[in-house]
């Protein structure tokens, strides 16, 4: 297949994703037009593409959520290439991806986070995830979560659950604080075996997110919680701004290829504390 009909077809499904994600959380929410929609480009003197951010805060349910779509395309500076693969002879790169995070009015309904995304230098690859990130623990939660997410996964690999949940539990670490940021999940890279079962695999992702969320807040969104609930859901949100401003690599290749840097950081919560 040829490359640029591989890029539209990623590019499409990120921005329906999109679409189809905000229309399921205004369903939650129990509105329509609820997100505040801001148009971004990259590049001040050339057309580098850019993107969309969706906002929507202090609702019912969510405290505040972005759904975040975007295709850029240019240069990487001599410094960042060389993290990237496939730059060593060329630094032209195109990315396009779709990214979320939800932060829940209730502290009983965990945060939770998602992107995917394909990347294309000298070759292309498809990244991405998700996690959850709850304040209390919760077995059957977890249990579900991750049975859901294997679910998933086995339709595509037997071995894609414990290898990507692996990647995931390495990944959202907080080794400063000797500390997990949730209860993990799935998480991918520089996935390149077979373009189309690759593909396919992301679109599963994608979907199947959609369900959990919908399943997660259906179930939790109408516990009673107390002043020292929102306190503690607080703090766990300081944890999570940690690991996005210090470790997350959609922060950093955001940052180092010239994003909006409102949609990049998009990802913090409407409140957090340190104690």
């Amino acid at each position: 297949m040829d490359e640029i009909i591989k890029k539209k077809l990623a590019r499409n499904w990120f921005k329906t994703l999109q679409e189809v994600l905000c229309k399921e959380i205004e369903e939650l929410e129990g509105g329509s037009k609820l997100f505040k929609y801001k148009n971004w480009e990259r590049g001040k003197k050339s057309n580098e593409g850019g993107g969309q951010s969706r906002i929507y805060e202090n609702g019912k349910i969510f405290d505040k959520v972005g759904v975040n779509f975007s295709e850029v395309y240019g240069k990487f500076s001599n410094q960042f290439k060389n993290k990237i693969p496939g730059t060593n002879k060329n630094s032209k790169f195109w990315a396009s991806g779709i990214s979320v995070v939800m932060h829940m009015k209730n502290p009983h309904v965990p945060a939770m986070h998602f992107n995917t995304r394909y990347v294309y230098t000298s070759y292309g690859w498809f990244g991405g995830g998700m996690d959850v990130t709850p304040c209390f623990k919760d077995k059957k939660l977890e249990k579900w979560f991750h049975s859901e997410i294997k679910k998933s996964c086995d339709k595509h690999n037997k071995n894609y659950y414990k290898k990507y949940k692996k990647w995931c539990d390495e990944y959202f670490y907080l080794p400063h604080r000797n500390e997990p940021r949730g209860i993990g999940g799935i998480f991918f890279d520089y996935k390149k075996n077979n373009w189309e079962k690759d593909f396919s695999f992301v679109r599963e992702v994608g979907i199947s997110f959609k369900n959990i969320v919908r399943e997660i807040i259906l179930k939790k969104h109408k516990k009673k919680w107390t002043k020292k609930d929102k306190e503690i859901q607080y703090e766990k949100r300081g944890r999570y701004v940690e690991f996005n401003l210090l470790y997350d690599r959609g922060t950093k290749f955001g940052l180092n290829t010239g994003g909006n840097v409102d949609a990049i950081l998009m990802s913090l919560p409407p409140l957090a504390k340190w104690k």
